[in-house]
């Protein structure tokens, strides 16, 4: 306490002034750039090219570490506060263990983001003679990359997501993607702050930097017009119904008549196959058991027979389990059940069921939300399984082995088929992720999730939100199935077609254009990031051999 009282009191009345007022641009800051998220609508996403000017008036005024580093946590702080306060569900029936989540990330988010403030005080020790701001969009973008790598990766708030609802200008992102988006939204923050000190200092109002920003901003929305204007959406369509049964998620996975759950189901799907749909989607974990792992005949019986009957695809999301009797073949980290003596994994998968045959055409996912799903690094350190566990027993999922892209045959001809992906919730969140399926020829992303776990929050709008990147990005459509909603179609131009309402027991039948073409970005989803992150590495390396130097007199 003595501390604090000390610093407290060895502040004058200026001194506390001046601070008072930097916390109030900070925190300013970060309003700013929360506002330019979903739900927010349009006009306040324009917001995210002004938001970093009250930091940076406060970033360059400082000269120590400490407090370029506390300026950046109060403003990354307050941004994540009003962007992700939804993570830890906060409800009644929430299980603890995910409000101790959520909780957790509002504040390692914020330590997180104190890596590009830190390369940027680095920076300025190896190019003293140069402003290191131009160099601070690198270095997000680095701390942006990081965000999508190791089991606790969760890259939700990046700057090109803010953009989303930026129609004309993200037309770009089929050539340099989310990531070259939150470069480009940084180096226009930056440019509108050096015009803005250029006029406070005097001089004119229009100076290069404004005239450099004001043509970046342009060249994006022409580039934007030309696009959505020449762009040609596919005349192959495939007709989808999406079986959105607005289940309430905590209690589907309690034990309870699995046939009563199945006949909503089919109930729906029936809707959609009424309105001519050729395939159907479940949403994710549409049924709370292992259905195809051998228990559970009569249930999968009249899955396939519903789906032979009607001559339609079905393709769901599903916990999957598989399981190994002997000792070869073995994956190293399947689970031993001790009981009967056996090896299984369990996946959060999507499947897809197909007539005329009883194969099972599988994908289990491969980015698990941390914490929710998968245990961060519990194969290093196993005791944590056992510590950290969700009350709905779902947080101990393996993770998939491959980019599965499922092959849906119409008419019984080869010369007809589409390639669909099949991704998982979260897993639509990753820009470069997204990229493999369509590099494996699928001509459609599909996306099964469910957002309910959040009630009516922020999440689940912005996580649809995303979509519209990874459907830009790749020129692909994006059907989307969820629990409780959004369910809908996004074109391959980001336009979103049609949707359903959060919490509503509906069913939506689409028309899916089919693209083939692959985009730049598709084929070069790492380009950005990969030089940000080489440059930023490169910045550390240097000052740790300056370092070295001058420690032992090198």
């Amino acid at each position: 306490m003595k501390i604090f009282q000390k610093y407290k009191t060895s502040l004058s009345r200026e001194e506390k002034k001046r601070r008072n007022k930097e916390w109030l641009l900070l925190i300013l800051s970060g309003i700013l750039l929360a506002l330019s998220f979903t739900p927010f609508p349009f006009p306040f996403t324009l917001l995210i090219f002004i938001a970093f000017l009250p930091y940076l008036s406060v970033l360059e005024k400082r000269t120590s570490l400490a407090s370029i580093s506390r300026a950046t946590f109060i403003f990354t702080f307050i941004f994540s506060l009003l962007t992700l306060y939804w993570v830890g569900s906060w409800q009644s029936s929430a299980d603890p263990f995910l409000m101790m989540g959520g909780g957790a990330l509002l504040l390692a988010y914020p330590c997180v983001f104190l890596i590009p403030s830190t390369l940027y005080y680095l920076a300025k020790k190896i190019f003293p003679k140069v402003n290191a701001l131009y160099f601070f969009p690198l270095f997000w973008v680095t701390a942006e990359y990081l965000l999508t790598l190791s089991d606790l990766r969760f890259p939700w708030v990046l700057l090109g997501h803010g953009l989303a609802k930026f129609h004309l200008f993200i037309q770009s992102a089929e050539i340099i993607g989310t990531f070259g988006l939150s470069v480009v939204v940084a180096y226009i923050n930056i440019l509108l702050y050096k015009s803005y000190k250029n006029y406070k200092a005097g001089k004119k109002l229009i100076s290069p930097a404004l005239l450099t920003a004001i043509i970046l901003f342009a060249t994006f929305l022409v580039y934007g017009l030309v696009r959505t204007s020449t762009f040609k959406l596919s005349e192959r369509i495939l007709k989808v119904g999406l079986v959105q049964p607005n289940l309430n998620p905590w209690d589907k996975w309690e034990t309870g008549n699995l046939d009563n759950l199945l006949d909503l189901y089919l109930e729906q799907s029936t809707e959609a196959i009424d309105e001519g749909a050729q395939i159907i989607l479940w949403p994710e974990t549409a049924l709370p058991v292992y259905a195809f792992g051998g228990s559970y005949p009569q249930i999968t019986d009249k899955i396939f027979n519903f789906i032979e009957e009607n001559q339609v695809g079905l393709l769901t999301g599903i916990p999957d389990i598989r399981i190994f009797s002997g000792k070869e073949n073995i994956p190293d980290d399947a689970k031993h059940g001790e009981k009967n003596d056996f090896y299984y994994t369990t996946y959060n998968s999507v499947i897809l069921l197909v007539p005329g045959s009883r194969d099972l055409q599988r994908y289990g996912k491969m980015k698990l939300v941390p914490l929710g799903e998968k245990v961060p690094f519990v194969e290093h350190f196993a005791f944590l399984g056992n510590f950290l566990k969700w009350g709905v027993g779902i947080s101990g999922w393996n993770v998939g082995q491959d980019t599965t892209v499922f092959k849906l045959t119409l008419n019984n001809s080869d010369k007809d088929t589409i390639k669909i992906s099949g991704l998982v919730c979260f897993e639509s969140v990753f820009p470069a992720f997204v990229t493999n399926f369509v590099q494996r020829g699928a001509e459609l992303i599909a996306v099964v999730t469910n957002d309910s776990w959040y009630g009516k929050s922020s999440g689940p709008y912005q996580h649809k939100e995303f979509g519209v990147l990874r459907a830009i990005e790749n020129r692909r459509s994006v059907v989307r199935c969820a629990n409780g909603g959004v369910s809908c179609l996004i074109n391959a131009l980001g336009e979103t077609v049609a949707e359903t309402e959060m919490f509503t027991k509906t069913v939506l039948v689409v028309n899916v254009p089919l693209q083939s073409e692959e985009t730049f970005y598709t084929n070069n989803p790492l380009i950005f990031p990969l030089l940000s992150s080489v440059f930023s590495f490169w910045i550390f390396g240097m000052n740790i051999l300056f370092w070295l130097k001058k420690k032992f007199k090198l």
